[in-house]
């Protein structure tokens, strides 16, 4: 529903307002169609609705007042809605009639301005309220005139001046009521007074009068306006005196005490006479608790003397009020310092009392007073006192025991704290003796521990096994139990034990919660309790007990400093022993643990430190530390290549979190060198293919991130003596070759034009180019020819690794003496054949077993093509042969006479079949 005011607003628009209101009485569009007329209002007067007659706007105004005030629709409008719709029937009305307005009229005005005003006081709008109690003023001058001057007798007068005066009160109530919320107390002041003065004609209105008054002191005193809540609080109190028909004796009392706390909270010595001569007056109109209690404050803060106050705390007694009353006010003294009449008042409740049931109340509020006063023989006294009639049937309820255990604890961790844990000791032996033997309260183990722990300090270890035993009997999952088991079993060198109470310990660590009341120790996180294990262990020499808690306290703490300030302990412990341990299962055991380590520090590296250990200088120094650590681990694994490798990775992820200096680079090249190869060694050894490549794509992975930093590494200095580059090509191209790359012999293209290769890396490229499960054999006879090549542009030929590659190359020509024509052309091999003779020739050294070799191998060419019926080249290869034979030397002998007898037989053979030698292909 929308509606729109205008400046001129028409008969039909405002019957639309009042219609739509009425009849959509439960529309979700009311409160804001009431916000938009509430809000229009203002620019409506008498000129711009000249179309409507008087009565009209008087009926609609009526109407929509109603409605307001007679429908419940407070689950769709709220109390200042209703008081906006007042607001706007209100304006509509006092439009109408003017200064010929009617008595019926003014009367009907002055009501809805009372009423208006009064709803915005209730909501919390005190400046709206007071123009419509401005208003509801004139309409009362006004009407006043308007009775004055038609009253015929002076009796009718009268009548006529109270009905006014009546309304008039009303409204001047309502103006202090504005007046006070808006803080102007001269205002609200003067028309309460004014109020006053008037109801000697109005004495009904003496109740409602006394407590608005009441109302008024309560608020100024919650604003601590100490001043006006006296003086609101005094005006209730003299209002309430003149009807006390209307106003009890409990009612004033109430007032009076209330005004005496202002006086006292006022916290100026000149109203302490006068707080206390209100609280007297008020237990005088009716005695209460609190009005005792109070006059208890007042004395107290008046410092009178002592012999005055035991006069106080006797009439207290005499008026036979409650124990609990009299304890309070005994606490109160104790507060205030006044212990001489405080024990006095203890002794004297104490025995007033003796034949209460609660008189355990007052017996242990006089323990721990005395207590808290050290006057510690005293309260040993009163404690056998009840011990004694704990067991002649005078017992103490559950809830006092408690009350008793707590403050007899509270006084023996007084005397911890202190190092006095022999008295610690006693106070506990108290708190003991109110256990039965077959008791299963928790509290009793909890006990026991705290006992264990003053006889540790004092040495007594056996009477420190005997309380933890039991505890332990008691609670055994309690961590602090178990805490205490691996703290004595520490001091008796039980390291099994000791670990057994660890680990423990550590099962119940994450559901644990710490309880209240433990020595020390509750104030700790129970991650704490692994810290202070771990130090123990250190002091007493258990170091393998020790490096299980720090293991421990590194696994479940939340702070990366004390994570890693713990794994550095816990490998300053460990390494050494490691280190000096033959290989075995155990030593693989160890190392496993110190892996799972370093990763938690991963971890905790990666995360936000906090404090000052949060600057990345710190966590650098940390880094630098657990990296030097897994390279050094890495080191010692050299027959566990898989733990090698897990160790490398670490140490350069480790090293991520470092400056990327030179030192730093080299590291992590050396790391991912070392990661590749162990999985290139492992990827040769895989049992299944998917392994395989699962393994070279690691390597793969690592070659890449090797290749960039080794890129980076080159810009800070000369490294060209270093073979990184080298064995990255050679190691990519074995992950490639093993794979079957398609892109193979593209990335090959650039790899032939790199000028400085040696020979070396060519004959490796050749063997793993057909190495299982690769077989690329013109990669491989390409390489060797390039490594032949490097050898023979030498000044000096090494003819040992010359004859190697040489050997390596006519084996993958002619393989089993059959050459590989596919590969290469037999011309071309017997080249090869030729260029090795003339390096036996030309160079000394040359192997003989490699030249006997190459003699077999072309011999076995020969007889090939004798079979082949090839009998020119058969010729041809065994004559090579014998070529070869001259250059043997020891072995010539032994080789001579049965080769040339061999190539006699040939020559024969050939001789006969002169015609083949047309037939040869």
């Amino acid at each position: 529903m929308v509606i729109w005011f205008t400046a001129l607003l028409s008969s039909i628009v405002i019957s639309e307002i009042v219609e739509n209101l009425i009849l959509r009485d439960n529309s979700p569009s009311i409160p804001e169609a009431i916000d938009r007329l509430f809000a229009d209002i203002a620019n409506i007067n008498r000129e711009s609705m000249a179309e409507i007659q008087d009565a009209q706007v008087e009926e609609m105004a009526v109407n929509l007042w109603n409605w307001a005030v007679t429908k419940r629709v407070g689950l769709i409008i709220s109390e200042e809605q209703k008081a906006k719709l007042r607001h706007v029937a209100c304006k509509l009305v006092c439009m109408c009639g003017g200064s010929a307005a009617s008595e019926e009229a003014i009367r009907r005005q002055i009501l809805m301005n009372m009423k208006t005003g009064k709803g915005w006081v209730d909501v919390g709008n005190a400046v709206f309220a007071d123009q419509f109690f401005e208003a509801a003023m004139a309409g009362l001058e006004q009407l006043y005139v308007k009775l004055m001057q038609r009253s015929s007798t002076e009796v009718h007068m009268t009548l006529q001046k109270i009905a006014v005066e009546r309304d008039l009160f009303k409204v001047l109530s309502y103006q202090a009521e504005a007046a006070c919320a808006q803080g102007d107390f001269q205002r609200a002041s003067t028309c309460a007074l004014r109020c006053k003065d008037m109801l000697m004609r109005f004495p009904k209105m003496t109740g409602y009068l006394h407590i608005l008054c009441y109302n008024f002191g309560v608020e100024t005193h919650k604003q601590s306006k100490y001043e006006e809540s006296s003086f609101w609080l005094s005006q209730s109190y003299d209002i309430g005196k003149m009807d006390k028909n209307s106003v009890g004796p409990e009612m004033l009392a109430k007032v009076l005490r209330l005004l005496a706390t202002a006086y006292l909270d006022w916290d100026d010595r000149e109203y302490y006479d006068k707080a206390l001569s209100a609280i007297n007056l008020a237990n005088k109109e009716h005695l209460n608790p609190a009005g005792l209690f109070l006059k208890m404050k007042i004395l107290l803060k008046s410092e009178i003397a002592n012999e005055e106050l035991f006069e106080a705390v006797m009439e207290i007694m005499h008026l036979d009020m409650s124990l609990d009353f009299c304890l309070n006010v005994a606490k109160l003294l104790m507060d205030h310092e006044r212990e001489a009449v405080g024990f006095y008042f203890m002794k004297i409740i104490c025995e007033h009392f003796k034949s209460s049931e609660d008189i355990g109340k007052a017996l242990l509020l006089h323990i721990d007073m005395l207590l808290q006063r050290k006057e510690e023989l005293l309260a040993k006294e009163k404690i056998e006192e009840i011990i004694l009639g704990h067991q002649t049937g005078r017992q103490l309820t559950t809830d006092l025991v408690g009350c008793l255990h707590n403050i007899l604890w509270r006084k023996a961790a007084r005397s911890f704290e202190v190092q006095n844990y022999a008295d610690a000791l006693n106070w506990y032996y108290y708190s003991l003796r109110f256990y039965t033997a077959d008791q299963t309260d928790l509290d009793l183990a909890k006990l026991r521990r705290n006992m264990a722990s003053c006889y540790l300090h004092l040495k007594q270890l056996d009477k420190a096994k005997e309380a933890v035993m039991e505890a332990e009997r008691r609670d055994p999952t309690n961590i602090f139990t178990q805490f205490y088991v691996f703290k004595i079993a520490v001091l008796e060198g039980n390291s099994g034990r000791a670990l057994r109470a660890i680990t423990t310990l550590e099962k119940l660590l994450i559901p644990e919660v710490p309880e209240e009341n433990e020595l020390l120790l509750d104030r700790e996180s129970p991650v704490m309790l692994l810290s202070l294990a771990a130090q123990f262990a250190l002091e007493n020499g258990q170091q393998i007990v020790a490096g299980k808690a720090l293991e421990y306290l590194a696994r479940y703490s939340e702070d990366p400093q004390q994570v890693l300030t713990a794994l550095k302990c816990l490998f300053r412990l460990v390494l050494p022993r490691v280190s000096q341990m033959p290989e075995s299962e155990s030593k693989k055991k160890e190392m496993d643990r110190l892996l799972t380590c370093l990763n938690t520090a991963l971890l905790k590296l990666s995360q936000s430190f906090s404090g000052e250990a949060s600057t990345s200088d710190s966590r650098a120094n940390e880094a630098h530390w657990f990296r030097k650590i897994a390279w050094n681990l890495a080191v010692q694994c050299g027959k566990d290549p898989v733990a090698m490798r897990e160790f490398f990775i670490l140490s350069y992820k480790l090293s991520q979190f470092c400056p990327s200096d030179q030192v730093i680079l080299i590291a992590q090249k050396t790391c991912l060198l070392m990661a590749a190869a162990v999985d290139l060694e492992q990827g040769r050894k895989a049992s299944t293919a998917f392994e395989q490549t699962e393994l070279l794509n690691r390597a793969l992975e690592q070659i890449h991130k090797c290749r960039e930093i080794w890129n980076l590494l080159k810009e800070t200095g000369d490294f060209s003596s270093d073979p990184c580059e080298t064995l990255l090509l050679l190691y990519e191209f074995e992950v490639k070759a093993k794979m079957n790359d398609p892109f193979l012999d593209s990335f090959l293209e650039s790899v032939w034009e790199l000028p400085h290769l040696e020979s070396k890396t060519f004959e490796i490229i050749a063997s793993l180019a057909v190495e299982m499960p690769a077989h690329y054999p013109s990669i491989a006879l390409k390489a060797l020819k390039r490594a032949l090549l490097l050898y023979k542009k030498k000044e000096s030929i090494d003819v040992l690794k010359y004859s190697k590659c040489m050997h390596n190359l006519i084996n993958l020509l002619v393989p089993d003496g059959v050459p590989d024509s596919e590969l290469c052309p037999l011309e071309e091999v017997w080249g090869h054949f030729e260029d090795a003779l003339s390096v036996i020739i030309h160079t000394e050294g040359y192997p003989e077993a490699e030249v006997l070799w190459l003699m077999i191998k072309s011999w076995n060419t020969g007889i090939y093509m004798y079979g082949r019926r090839k009998y020119v080249s058969a010729e041809k290869w065994c004559g090579l042969a014998l070529r070869f034979l001259d250059h043997l030397g020891s072995l010539k002998r032994s080789y001579e006479t049965q080769v040339n007898t061999l190539y006699s037989e040939l020559v024969e053979a050939l001789d006969r079949k002169k015609g083949s030698l047309f037939n040869e292909e």
